[in-house]
């Protein structure tokens, strides 16, 4: 890094040097601690007794650590998802159970807000359509930080929602959902679009009344001609919203690409985590009896007030981590 003065050079080979370091770090210390059994093992046979029960309990003690070192080695040479490091765009959506629907959107986008805030990513909201009665019927944000579409890719999907709403008059328990796409922020150089490709609308977004209403065209929509995919962006600035909006396209061609790769992965694969399949039930949220459900992996947890608080979040996503990487060691072992 040191023989490069140029700015994007250094923060390519910044990445690549911090996805290297725990590697190597991993091999030493596997190679350090296999080094010392031939070691311990010869002392273990020495005259002097006292120093030779401490070697044993030294060499038991590296028996024991050496498949974990072995372990962590192989996992972070394992294939992995190029784009964990990446930054993500999330995208909540009210899906069946109407006003309750977007009420639970909103329930959803709030538990991922906090949850960045604990980990100290930033959000930003790049468009939002709010319900009638409250919650989004779709909101659409940027995460930024290290490390975000590693830890909530495993939330894409349906999230199903069983309670009692707020306009229930008889108490009777409603079964809503709604959908969660999380898709990695690309850099500008991984996909190409041509200008050709798009139609740009401005229209005038709509406000909340007074010194808010917005009084010029400033919201843009963008169409990808080829694809159909249409993204718009409703802020004040029109030049904020047309780099917002060509953010979130990118995004979402670049998801298709991956998607795509999944789907032809997913034949050889046990487990439907991170498949990223998004028509699939993933959770569910039982506000009654105070409990969340992962289908995936079949985890159940009664901890469902802190988990929609964010606090608890990561004792779901952690299991689903961890099953994922389990995958990946199996199918490097069958290699």
């Amino acid at each position: 890094m040191g023989a490069s003065a140029d700015g994007a050079e250094i923060v390519k080979l910044s990445k690549e040097h911090a996805e290297l370091k725990p590697v190597v770090d991993a091999v030493e210390a596997l190679e350090r601690a296999r080094a010392e059994a031939p070691e311990l093992e010869a002392m273990a046979k020495a005259d002097d007794a006292e120093m030779a029960g401490l070697a044993r309990e030294e060499l038991a003690a590296l028996s024991e650590r050496l498949p974990v070192l072995e372990r962590d080695v192989a996992l972070l040479l394992a294939p992995k998802d190029k784009d964990e490091n990446a930054s993500a765009i999330l995208e909540v959506r009210a899906g069946t159970g109407g006003d309750e629907a977007a009420l639970f959107a909103g329930d959803l986008f709030r538990m991922y807000q906090r949850y960045a805030q604990l980990h100290g990513w930033r959000v930003e909201v790049d468009s939002a359509s709010e319900g009638e009665m409250g919650g989004y019927k779709e909101i659409i944000a940027s995460i930024t930080g290290e490390g975000v579409f590693g830890r909530l890719k495993f939330e894409s999907g349906v999230h199903r929602v069983q309670r009692v709403p707020d306009t229930e008059a008889q108490g009777r328990i409603h079964t809503s959902a709604a959908t969660v796409a999380v898709l990695p922020e690309v850099e500008d150089v991984e996909i190409e679009i041509n200008d050709a490709d798009l139609r740009i609308d401005t229209y005038r977004s709509s406000g909340a009344g007074g010194q808010h209403v917005n009084k010029t065209d400033s919201a843009v929509r963008i169409t990808h001609l080829p694809t159909g995919i249409v993204v718009t962006s409703s802020e004040k600035s029109q030049h904020q919203n047309r780099a917002r909006a060509m953010k979130v396209l990118k995004a979402r061609l670049y998801d298709q690409q991956r998607e795509a790769l999944d789907t032809a992965r997913a034949n050889a694969r046990k487990s439907q985590v991170g498949s990223g399949d998004r028509s699939e039930r993933i959770r569910t949220y039982n506000f009654p009896q105070g409990r969340v459900t992962d289908h995936r992996i079949n985890l159940t947890l009664y901890n469902l007030p802190k988990v929609m608080e964010g606090e608890a979040l990561d004792d779901v996503i952690n299991p689903l981590i961890a099953e994922d990487q389990a995958e990946r060691l199996a199918s490097l072992e069958d290699a």
